[in-house]
Formats: C-alpha cells, structure tokens, sequence
C-alpha cells in the first residue's frame, strides 16, 4: 500500500521526495520471499556480517512466527528495502531481542507491557546508495506500529555504532552494555528503547512523514486476505531536518 502521507510543497522533510514512488507491501508470496532473503545476504555480505553461503539467502526461524509483519520498501514497483517487525506481549514473546535481552524484557512483559520490536532491517546495495531517505522511510514502519498497537515502548536492538542514528530519530535510550549477537562474531548490539507515549508527539514535529492515518495502519497490520490501497493524508511542509541517515544495514539484526 501507499506510504499514509503527501507531500505537497517546496520544503519538506528528510524522505518526503520519495513519498508518490513508494509502497509498503507485506511479504507473502514465496517469491517476494525469496527476493527479500536475496537481498538480505546481499546487504549483510557487503557489510562483513556474514561470510559467502551457497544458498545466498538470509533467513531464520522468525520469519513465520505468528506475532512478526514482514515489509518490503517498495519504489518504482521494485524492491528497495524491508523490515521484521514483531510484537511482543506477555502471551507472544518469539524475536532475537528477548533471547538476547530477556532478562530486560521479560519481567515487563510479564507486567504487561507491550512493545514493537523491529529486526532485520536492510536495503538493497545499490537502491541504498541512489536513494539516501530509504532510512528514514523504512523505520517509519515501526512508529507507524508503535501507534497502531498502542505500543508501550518501541525497541531497538542494534549495532554499538548505530546508535546516534536511533537516538536522532526515535530519541531512544540505551539500556544495555553491549552484547554479543548469534550470528555476527565480530559485532555487537545494545538495546535501545523509546518511551512512544512520551516521545511521540516530539517525533510527529520532527519528522512529519512519521504521521498516519487509522486506516493505513489497519491495513498495514490488521490480518486479512483482502487489502485495498489506503487514502494518503496530506502531509504539512517542514524545515527539512538536518539529521543524516547513519550507515544501517544490519542495525538491528
């Protein structure tokens, strides 16, 4: 589905000139599968996180849990970008973040607390370099379903060199020393966590293209097998936003 705002004048946010050429679309089909597996291992070899594979795909046994959306950036039709979000209550609690930092998370979820959890995000190599916003359009996603979910707090588990980035835009806080990930033997991740119903309305004034609309968010999350293409807001002009996107791929996974 379309991206849930416009932009309709000279000044606008960082991200905001690729608004009219993208879309949000759930992986589904096996073969929208296997491209984003494809592009995962494309991303994560360029990166050094990972060694040559024969299979040339990156996948885990998250992919299929019942509490995990996976999206896929799309401009111009063509596959630029994607990511895992999951979303974790006291009753669904499957994602590397709690395996890694489950002592942290456990006892709030066992609280009742709810967050969105995103993983996996990555670009395509050369989709990253030709379009810089892909960033900030990507991990709109996870604040898109902080709102819908009513999320308590959204998590970021990255990279000890990502974090600027997700402090910049989410004004997430670390928690955590750094930690070592399965998977990467040469990197480790931190923590990362924003308070949504404090920080959100901060957000929504710093980057606009953040805001949506109630019906986007149901058809971006709400499970059904009929989806139709959702009416995009108008999305008032701002002072672009001098905050660059940090290098990001495999910053949180």
């Amino acid at each position: 589905m379309k991206s849930g705002a416009e932009p309709h004048t000279a000044l606008l946010p960082r991200g905001a000139a690729l608004f009219d050429r993208i879309d949000y679309r759930l992986i589904e089909t096996p073969e929208d599968r296997d491209r984003l597996y494809l592009m995962r291992y494309r991303a994560y070899l360029r990166a050094g996180l990972i060694l040559p594979a024969e299979s040339q795909r990156v996948t885990d046994r998250f992919d299929d849990a019942p509490n995990v959306w996976n999206f896929g950036v799309y401009v111009d039709d063509e596959l630029c970008s994607a990511v895992r979000i999951h979303v974790l209550t006291s009753e669904w609690r499957m994602s590397y973040t709690t395996e890694v930092f489950g002592d942290v998370l456990h006892p709030r979820l066992d609280r009742g607390e709810l967050f969105v959890d995103p993983c996996r995000f990555v670009a395509d190599p050369e989709m990253q370099q030709r379009f810089p916003e892909l960033p900030y359009l990507t991990v709109r996603l996870p604040f898109v379903a902080c709102e819908h979910f009513n999320a308590d707090v959204g998590l970021s588990m990255v990279r000890v060199d990502h974090q600027a980035f997700y402090r910049r835009v989410f004004l997430s806080e670390t928690l955590t020393e750094p930690r070592g990930f399965p998977g990467w033997p040469t990197k480790k991740a931190v923590l990362m966590a924003s308070d949504f119903p404090r920080t959100r309305e901060r957000i929504l004034t710093r980057f606009p293209i953040m805001r949506s609309s109630a019906f986007e968010r149901r058809m971006l999350f709400e499970r059904s097998s009929s989806r139709q293409a959702a009416p995009r807001p108008v999305l008032l002009a701002t002072s672009r936003n001098p905050d660059a996107a940090a290098s990001w791929v495999g910053s949180a996974r």
